[in-house]
């Protein structure tokens, strides 16, 4: 009897929460599109404000700090290689960012993190907009992973990111506002090759970036960043970014079993070819006139070392 008293009612909260879904639907679209042109209408002004970026020696965290800067943000940036980051400050500068402080810092490091953050709010006053771009591709099989808890913080917040940034909005309410940028593939460092090995080693192999992308198109990293930065001054939520990409997510959602045979086929099987970077999505990468179409020219001849 107790069983049967739960199963009714499952089903009448099902029927419940999808009355409610219809009921809310309507309204909740006009509230999307009236935020969504008031965002347009009315964006943040960063000008003067303090952004500071992870990962800004290069790739998506490099033009974002470039966007920020022609909007008149003053920037923190933070990466491991200082050399480069000064690179990037003079251009930046040059502009229109009126203050740039560089932190070369290794955000794998809990003190670190610390520091830098402490440091931007001792030199400006203050901390406005807080980009969280770094990260790093690890490329092998679950089953060649060889020391699991080594690599726990990495998978863990790569799987994790969407949930733990929505717990934190719920959490702040509106005294923090939160965007969750969802790249597809975007011209960068990563897309040119560079990962992290089953051993721990940074390394650039482009045949195992071509197994795994095969022929998914690859964005400008300057377009994207022009995006994302535009997406986030308007107050958006989710920025998805190549556009087409949200069409993935809805997959993931609505068809995820076709999603994952269709990863499986284009990124894990073989031609009947025992080297494993000879994927299905390799082959078609490599028919007349793809790679051309689907990579840029830094991703055909990538000048990178894995450092």
């Amino acid at each position: 009897m107790t069983m049967l008293m739960g199963r009714l009612a499952g089903v009448a909260l099902e029927l419940a929460l999808a009355a409610l879904l219809l009921l809310f639907l309507p309204p909740y679209y006009v509230y999307r599109f009236t935020a969504s042109f008031l965002g347009s209408v009315f964006p943040d002004n960063v000008s003067g404000k303090v952004v500071l970026i992870t990962g800004a020696s290069s790739g998506i965290g490099e033009h974002l700090a470039y966007e920020y800067a022609k909007r008149g943000a003053n920037l923190a940036l933070v990466a491991r290689r200082e050399a480069s980051l000064r690179e990037v400050t003079d251009n930046a500068s040059a502009l229109g960012s009126p203050s740039v402080l560089v932190l070369p810092a290794d955000v794998s490091k809990p003190d670190d993190c610390l520091k830098f953050i402490d440091d931007t709010v001792a030199y400006f006053g203050r901390l406005d907009h807080l980009v969280n771009n770094a990260s790093i591709w690890q490329v092998c099989k679950f089953e060649e992973v060889e020391d699991v808890s080594y690599f726990r913080t990495l998978m863990a917040s790569k799987a994790a990111a969407l949930n733990f940034y929505n717990t934190l909005r719920m959490e702040l309410g509106g005294d923090v506002r939160i965007t969750e940028i969802v790249p597809g593939v975007v011209e960068s460092e990563i897309t040119k090759g560079k990962m992290l090995t089953k051993e721990g080693e940074m390394k650039v192999d482009q045949d195992e970036r071509d197994a795994i992308l095969g022929p998914t198109p690859a964005e400008p990293v300057a377009a994207f960043a022009k995006t994302a930065v535009k997406d986030v001054c308007r107050g958006e939520r989710y920025v998805f970014e190549p556009r087409w990409y949200l069409a993935v997510y809805l997959f993931r959602v609505c068809f995820p079993e076709i999603l994952a045979w269709s990863s499986r086929l284009l990124t894990v099987k073989t031609l009947g070819r025992p080297a494993t970077t000879d994927t299905v999505g390799r082959q078609i990468l490599d028919m007349p006139g793809v790679r051309w179409f689907t990579q840029t020219a830094s991703l055909r001849s990538p000048e990178i070392q894995a450092r």
